[in-house]
């Protein structure tokens, strides 16, 4: 059985999971390990004996152990650490010190690296002996004495060439790699662009350090989408739907307080036009649509741009076209809307001026929510702040509150015509 589909047994499993775990290989609880979610991993290494927990904990691989570590208290983590051999605990040290949301932060060390002087029928033999310690080895890299990235070989390469053939005759020099503090959104988007299985990491000298794999990258590219999703709800992206009562209202709260603060702010918007909405009462019947209007096409605005931007399609080169598309955008869709509201204000009123000053108030306020749509989140990102954690609360807070002003204040200019 494949380990993940032994990990989803594990799970369903509903009597003494000690006795299924004792039954298996060490390689293959390894290969479970692997797999499972951090916590998982804690979980599954607790049902084991302590002998079995050392062999188990020196086979995982280093940037599993690595993420393992990071996700457990401090005394439980320090617990790992002394379980790991000696030769091994630098290298888990080394991958530790990397921020974990970097390139260095989800690499691995574990690669098959060679000397360009070496033959195919050399290669062949050392991948024999080598092949059980890397992580994969769909791309063989090509090191120089100081451990200078040279060049790259794909296995297919070097299966269909002669063995006495060098590798430095067929090697390509032109190798893509990243470095080791790219940011691991930046380093999914290389992947995505060239569709590579793996990519090296190398440091400011060009020292190979580790390589990241596609399934590693699909797993942060996942996360980063969560994320991104979660923090446009207000909500924090360690919150599941079996989580417990009190973490989600912990999460939850301060975000709505936040928003009931910039609800406090529309509502004194709409106070300061008291007397306007007392002399036409059908006014407080169509703020909610222009408020509401506003605050869907902003939000349209906001997640094209959010994702723009996570995606690195917006640009400095395009970001002046991207603006002043999304305002053609608006201006469009709030004729269309404006005049489709406007001929119902009038038929509600049986007022033109009712018709014109809500149309009006539509073009305007959706016009505004494209602006702030775009311009929030962008100016968030040049504060270093990530634009999906608070753009959605600053842009409702806008079409929210000139939505209400531009609709009130026009009224307020042609109340005589109204009454």
């Amino acid at each position: 059985m494949h380990p993940e589909d032994l990990l989803d047994v594990i799970r369903r499993y509903k009597g003494d999971r000690t006795v299924l775990i004792k039954k298996l290989p060490e390689q293959v609880l390894v290969d479970i390990i692997n797999q499972a979610e951090d916590q998982e991993k804690v979980g599954l290494l607790e049902l084991l004996s302590e002998d079995m927990q050392k062999g188990v904990i020196n086979k995982i691989s280093a940037d599993e152990l690595v993420d393992l570590i990071e996700s457990v208290p401090d005394e439980e983590a320090i617990e790992i650490l002394n379980k790991i051999d000696y030769n091994d605990i630098d290298e888990v040290k080394e991958l530790m010190s990397y921020d974990p949301d970097t390139a260095g932060g989800i690499m691995t060390p574990d690669f098959i690296a060679i000397n360009k002087l070496m033959t195919i029928g050399d290669i062949l033999k050392y991948l024999r002996s080598e092949m059980s310690e890397a992580e994969t080895a769909y791309y063989i890299y090509i090191l120089d004495d100081q451990d200078s990235l040279i060049g790259v070989v794909s296995l297919r390469d070097i299966v269909v060439n002669d063995l006495n053939v060098q590798v430095s005759e067929i090697m390509t020099e032109n190798v893509i790699s990243v470095p080791v503090e790219m940011d691991q959104e930046e380093v999914g988007h290389v992947f995505e662009k060239y569709g590579f299985l793996m990519i090296p990491v190398v440091n400011t000298k060009n020292k190979m350090l580790g390589i990241i794999t596609v399934d590693d990258i699909i797993e942060v590219l996942q996360d980063e989408n969560t994320e991104d999703i979660y923090r446009l709800g207000g909500l924090h992206e360690g919150e599941r739907v079996a989580g417990s009562v009190r973490d989600s209202v912990k999460r939850r709260l301060p975000w709505l307080f936040v928003n009931l603060l910039t609800a406090i702010l529309a509502a004194a918007t709409v106070g300061l036009f008291e007397g306007t909405i007392q002399r036409v009462v059908t006014l407080a019947t169509f703020m909610p649509i222009v408020a509401g209007m506003g605050g869907n096409t902003g939000t349209q605005t906001l997640t094209i741009i959010v994702r723009g931007i996570a995606l690195g399609e917006l640009t400095f080169e395009n970001a002046k076209k991207v603006l002043l598309k999304e305002i053609e955008v608006g201006m469009t869709t709030g004729i269309s809307v404006g005049i489709t509201v406007g001929i119902l204000g009038y038929l509600w009123e049986n007022n033109p001026i009712f018709g014109v000053v809500i149309g009006l108030a539509m073009l305007l306020n959706m016009v505004a929510a494209t602006f702030s749509g775009y311009v929030i989140p962008v100016t968030l990102k040049k504060l270093n702040i990530d634009p999906a954690l608070a753009s959605a609360v600053f842009v409702t807070t806008v079409t929210d509150i000139l939505g209400f002003f531009f609709f009130l204040g026009l009224a307020t200019i042609f109340i005589t015509s109204l009454i």
